[in-house]
């Protein structure tokens, strides 16, 4: 009588851990990236929170020097606080922040995350 064979082998194994493995490990490389972004988000909305008071006069320059020193104390250096935009959006201002990021992988393989970020003031 023959005996059939139940189960995968450690080949079948390996088909179906390595593209786990390989997502785990970009979640890893990934996860410094957007706690950045995070800490990035909470600058912008805070500040807008700021100069959300009518007693507060807008000006680009304070907001960027009140942007440098909350990026000071997040440990925040990418992007640069001269990195966000703050102009006028019809009768409000917003604050503005465009950028990539690039994390690597291994060997030339690396990914590329964007990120667009905007609060306004009101």
């Amino acid at each position: 009588m023959r005996s059939r064979q139940a189960g995968i082998t450690f080949i079948g194994w390996l088909f179906l851990l390595a593209p786990v493995a390989v997502v785990g490990y970009a979640a890893i490389r990934l996860t410094p990236v957007y706690l950045n972004y995070m800490k990035v988000a909470k600058a912008l909305k805070q500040t807008a929170a700021e100069y959300a008071d009518e007693n507060v006069q807008l000006n680009p320059a304070a907001v960027h020097v009140a942007l440098n020193k909350r990026f000071d104390i997040d440990a925040i250096s990418y992007p640069k606080a001269s990195d966000v935009t703050v102009a006028r959006d019809g009768s409000t201002w917003a604050l503005s922040v465009n950028y990539d990021d690039v994390v690597p992988m291994f060997a030339g393989i690396s990914l590329l995350v964007h990120f667009d970020k905007r609060a306004a003031v009101e």
